[in-house]
């Protein structure tokens, strides 16, 4: 497979903290990549190294195969890349609708099509809205992204009911395999559907402590 987007080498540091090890991780397009480990294994800042919210103290991140460790955030953005944080990824003083706005470029018709669940709640803020139904309005960002070429979702299914979340993922493996993105999850348990392919790199201590297919980390 064609590795879209890679750390290579790449450590991060907060403060006197080194969050990331030297970690090497190449994503693949067209398929699902799983960043799985406990908190502060360091998933959340190999997201965000991959973004550009966070800068390397060392080592790079590659876009297929060119050398991006110096392009800000808002232009990896433009380039097609898609970040789903899990705290603060909405609006919170903007309405749903508003932010649903800020998220597609298409027929305002379509904004809601992910979730029909926030078609009542379009004039709700998004600061009164629930963990769940933040998740959903958070994630519409991905799936009404045009040519979104990489996607980054921590922890997707946080606070979701259960038949959501299913769909979610069904969703998400749809962006890689229809779709032809790099979608990367992070998770601390592998979830079930994903497509042929994918693989999972589970994470320790900031390091790649091993790598496989999903059904080995079941």
């Amino acid at each position: 497979m064609t590795v879209e987007i890679a750390l290579r080498a790449a450590r991060v540091r907060y403060g006197p903290l080194e969050a990331l090890h030297g970690l090497d991780l190449p994503v693949p397009a067209g398929t699902v990549t799983v960043l799985l480990g406990r908190n502060g294994a360091g998933r959340t800042t190999a997201l965000r190294a991959l973004a550009g919210t966070v800068g390397l103290s060392a080592g790079r991140v590659e876009w297929r195969g060119a050398d991006v460790t110096r392009l800000p955030a808002h232009v990896r953005a433009r380039r097609g890349l898609c970040f789903v944080p899990d705290l603060r990824a909405v609006y919170a003083g903007l309405t749903v609708a508003e932010n649903l706005a800020l998220a597609e470029s298409r027929a305002r018709s379509d904004a809601t099509a992910p979730y029909p669940e926030l078609v009542p709640l379009l004039s709700r803020t998004a600061g009164t809205l629930s963990g769940g139904e933040r998740r959903m309005l958070a994630l519409s960002r991905a799936f009404l992204a045009p040519r979104a070429r990489v996607v980054l979702v921590d922890e997707p299914s946080l606070g979701m009911a259960p038949p959501v979340a299913v769909r979610t993922y069904r969703m998400l493996v749809e962006l890689a395999v229809d779709g032809g993105a790099a979608v990367v999850l992070a998770e601390q348990r592998v979830p079930d559907g994903l497509p042929p392919g994918s693989v999972v790199h589970e994470l320790r201590r900031g390091s790649r402590a091993s790598s496989g297919e999903p059904a080995e980390y079941r």
